[in-house]
């Protein structure tokens, strides 16, 4: 294992990895949560070797710039793990099923590994360094590729009695609706994510292409090659296509977020991932649907719904926060 020196794993650094359906993202992380410095590639979701590949590539290029004793490597990963943390049971979007990947990390990089899922990393670092500190239940929502999320009750995380607490992006939202690659149809993150908005935009061009005429003139006019990115940026310049986009993919996190408070009553929920740079556009109509579909509305609280402060780092500083969590655990053991 790596070698700390005379400073014990709480004083130093650590390296966390945030891996996502399109990006590794790698940062060297303080304990006060700053992050010193990055690196990335891109993910190759086909294989998990190469997948594994490119995370150990993230660490060596951190490990050797920062030339100083780490703490442990963190590594948030976009998929269901088991109740150990050890094994990616199963990932929609990436390769990964059953996959030993904490023991294969450790062979590869010899040195201390904590390894979970992206959002509960996520959820943990807007718990102890960003919007969600102090909450006694804070629920974080990561809207990218698709719909992650994490727990944090009593000021610890919560996994669930399986390890896969926090999946709602797979709540059933419209019966038979559309396909999900985790095999149901209907979920959440197909009504309220990025691949949500592309999913829609390509829709209402293919049909609408007069109404959607600035949105394919991004693309040639291919409605096919309509991405989230290019909705969120027309939408940023006021078209009112996209706006419609944008507002409705609003609208359904609005509405999951009224179903998560009935079952789990949160004070806070944190809303991340790359679809969370659309600020107010996605965040004010998800507001206003809460206020319309909570339960006992008018005579109960419901929750504040916030920006994640973390932004995008938010999963690779909750990894490296977990793993010096647990090289101090495994120091005093």
């Amino acid at each position: 294992m790596a070698t700390t020196g005379d400073a014990g794993p709480a004083d130093l650094p650590a390296l966390g990895v945030d891996v996502g359906g399109t990006k590794v993202a790698g940062g060297v992380v303080a304990p006060d949560g700053t992050v010193l410095a990055t690196a990335r590639r891109s993910t190759p979701t086909a294989s998990v070797a190469e997948t594994e590949t490119a995370v150990a590539d993230v660490v060596t290029e951190l490990a050797g710039a920062h030339g100083g004793p780490l703490a442990a490597v963190g590594v948030g990963a976009a998929g269901w793990f088991d109740r150990s943390g050890d094994v990616v049971l199963f990932s929609p979007h990436l390769a990964w099923r059953h996959s030993s990947l904490r023991r294969d990390l450790v062979a590869r990089l010899q040195r201390t590994v904590w390894v979970g899922n992206d959002a509960d990393a996520a959820a943990w670092a807007e718990y102890r360094f960003g919007a969600a500190r102090g909450a006694e239940l804070a629920l974080c929502v990561t809207l990218g590729t698709g719909i992650g999320g994490g727990i944090v009750a009593g000021g610890r995380l919560q996994r669930g009695a399986h390890g896969v607490a926090g999946e709602w992006g797979h709540m059933r939202v419209v019966p038979d609706g559309r396909l999900c690659p985790c095999g149901n149809r209907g979920c959440w993150e197909q009504y309220a994510s990025g691949s949500a908005l592309a999913t829609t935009a390509r829709e209402v061009a293919t049909r609408s292409p007069a109404a959607a005429a600035r949105l394919l003139d991004r693309v040639d006019g291919d409605a096919g090659r309509l991405t989230g990115e290019d909705v969120a940026r027309a939408a940023a310049e006021g078209d009112p296509v996209a706006l419609s986009l944008v507002s409705d993919v609003g609208e359904w996190l609005g509405q999951g977020i009224a179903d998560l408070a009935t079952v789990l009553d949160p004070d806070v929920v944190v809303i991340g991932g790359g679809v969370s740079v659309l600020g107010e556009m996605v965040l004010r109509p998800a507001r206003e649907r809460l206020d319309r579909a909570l339960p006992g509305r008018g005579f109960r609280p419901g929750p504040r719904v916030v920006a994640a402060a973390l932004g995008a780092q938010a999963g690779l500083v909750g990894a490296a926060d977990l793993a010096r969590a647990a090289a101090c655990t495994e120091r005093r053991g």
